[in-house]
């Protein structure tokens, strides 16, 4: 009995640790850390939350360009600024691929002097390289035991000939001239000259040395007969080559080889003769690209009447490639003013308008435009940096239109209560120029009284130009009070060009006065 009790025991307390533990496991399943169902979900919102704080702090908007506003200049400033114009207009225009070459010989004015029989050279008349012969010139003599033999057969059949022409026996005569006839054909054959065969007629003797003549008129470019030299027929004696024609071999990058034909128009300088010009065409073109270079090798023809151009001669050439009519203006006329193309509109009476262009191909000293001018428009083709700063300085000052320099005081903008003071300026040189100068104001009051007390500032101010590569420049200069309404300060001014000033007088914490204007200093930029 006692052990029962003690074993119902042992068993009652391990159903209680047990209803224990899973009591404690629901509990924790459902207030404790989230689940692996749970836990996917949150770090996809965690992850979601990431993202979206990564997109929103971090803005890839591009910078914006430098604002443009149309400017109004004086006659006397458009001068001193140097602006010039040209007209937007339709015309033909011509592209050009500049590139190298070398002149060549013709190779198909290129001639072969050979004999057609065997002999020795006896002796040599033209005897040079590089020498000018002319055709029919005696250029060698040689001796053919061969030719001597074809010869004394000649004057045998002609002999036989004469003999037999008048035999009554059938057949005789004609085999006679058949024996003629076919020494005859063997002379040709040989092309021994027409001047041999009347000899042998005429005189009936046998010369053992037959001259032989240039077939063309040229320049010699190898020679290889010598005195006493045994020849064959397919020795090479002469090379001459007739130089009124030359080829001129140049390269040009695979880029450009789909805009080059046969026959188009080609020019070629050389240092030898400045500013002459030779002119040819395209003659042929290589079926294959060079792979270390990426060029197409193009040949060139040039006629060559007064042998300026020489074999080995390097020259710079010039291909025209027609590319038909099209809106077309001057190269600088364009001002690249970061990602835009911009050319200033000239209205008339001083008023020029920005305005982004869409360009095409340059072509020479021009740019084919796409978008953004009509034919018959003027534009600024000189001055266009100082123009493109006096459109910014403009742009910045909003709808305020600056007076020239002297012009009277300026009150505020809209809402601003009209200047109290007359502000006079003046610098010392003037106008101002690039370094050092010294700047005065006069103060006066509407009646024409000094004003003294106040304090005195002139901001000098230059936007900037990324087209130049220029940062805007900022000069301010406190001026100190000298009496009788006077002030003055020494300021330096970084660069030449037009300044944008302002002048700004108060006293005791109340303004009397901002005026504005613009400045051109002397220097460079």
């Amino acid at each position: 009995m006692k052990n029962y009790r003690r074993a119902f025991a042992v068993v009652l307390g391990a159903n209680i640790l047990l209803a224990a533990g899973l009591g404690y496991l629901w509990w924790s399943t459902h207030h404790g850390n989230p689940g692996p169902a749970q836990k996917p979900a949150a770090e996809g919102r965690e992850s979601s939350g990431q993202t979206a704080g990564a997109s929103t702090g971090a803005p890839s908007s591009a910078p914006p360009e430098t604002p443009l506003a149309p400017v109004q200049l004086t006659p006397q400033r458009l001068q001193s600024i140097g602006v010039e114009t040209g007209r937007v207009q339709i015309k033909n225009v011509a592209d050009e691929i500049r590139t190298v070459g070398d002149v060549e010989i013709d190779e198909t004015k290129l001639a072969y002097v050979q004999v057609r029989f065997p002999g020795w050279i006896k002796k040599v008349f033209a005897g040079a390289t590089y020498q000018y012969i002319h055709a029919g010139q005696p250029l060698f003599t040689i001796y053919s035991p061969d030719l001597v033999t074809t010869e004394r057969e000649y004057l045998l059949a002609q002999q036989n000939r004469d003999e037999l022409q008048h035999s009554s026996i059938p057949g005789v005569a004609a085999d006679a001239g058949s024996l003629l006839d076919a020494a005859s054909e063997r002379l040709k054959q040989w092309e021994v000259p027409d001047r041999e065969i009347v000899h042998l007629e005429a005189t009936g003797t046998v010369r053992n040395e037959l001259e032989i003549d240039s077939p063309v008129s040229g320049y010699i470019t190898e020679r290889n007969a010598l005195p006493n030299m045994y020849v064959q027929p397919e020795t090479k004696l002469y090379t001459v080559a007739n130089l009124s024609t030359v080829w001129v071999y140049a390269a040009v990058f695979q880029s450009d080889s789909s805009r080059i034909a046969v026959g188009q128009a080609a020019i070629v300088t050389t240092d030898a003769y400045p500013g002459r010009t030779f002119s040819g065409h395209v003659d042929y073109l290589w079926p294959q690209i060079d792979t270390n270079t990426r060029t197409q090798r193009v040949r060139l023809v040039f006629s060559n009447a007064q042998l300026k151009l020489k074999p080995g001669m390097f020259v710079n050439v010039r291909l025209q490639i027609p590319m038909g009519r099209h809106l077309a203006i001057p190269a600088s006329g364009v001002l690249q003013a970061g990602l835009r193309q911009i050319a200033f509109v000239d209205h008339g009476g001083g008023y020029l308008e920005p305005r982004e262009i869409q360009l095409g191909p340059r072509v020479g000293n021009d740019f084919i435009v796409e978008k953004g001018l009509k034919a018959g428009e003027k534009i600024v083709t000189s001055a266009n940096f100082l123009v493109d700063s006096e459109s910014q300085l403009q742009a910045a000052l909003g709808s305020y239109a600056p007076p020239p320099p002297g012009a009277g005081p300026t009150g505020g903008g809209p809402g601003q209560p009209a200047a109290e003071a007359n502000v006079e300026f003046a610098s010392a040189p003037s106008p101002p120029h690039k370094g050092d100068n010294t700047f005065r104001v006069k103060l006066t009051d509407k009646s024409g009284a000094a004003i003294a007390g106040a304090q005195v500032t002139v901001t000098f101010y230059m936007p900037a130009m990324p087209a130049m590569g220029m940062a805007a420049m900022r000069t301010v200069c406190n001026l100190t009070g000298k009496g009788g309404g006077q002030y003055e300060a020494s300021g330096k001014l970084q660069s030449g060009g037009t300044w944008q000033v302002t002048i700004a007088a108060q006293k005791k914490g109340r303004m009397l006065a901002v005026k504005q204007l613009s400045v051109s200093a002397s220097g460079a930029m």
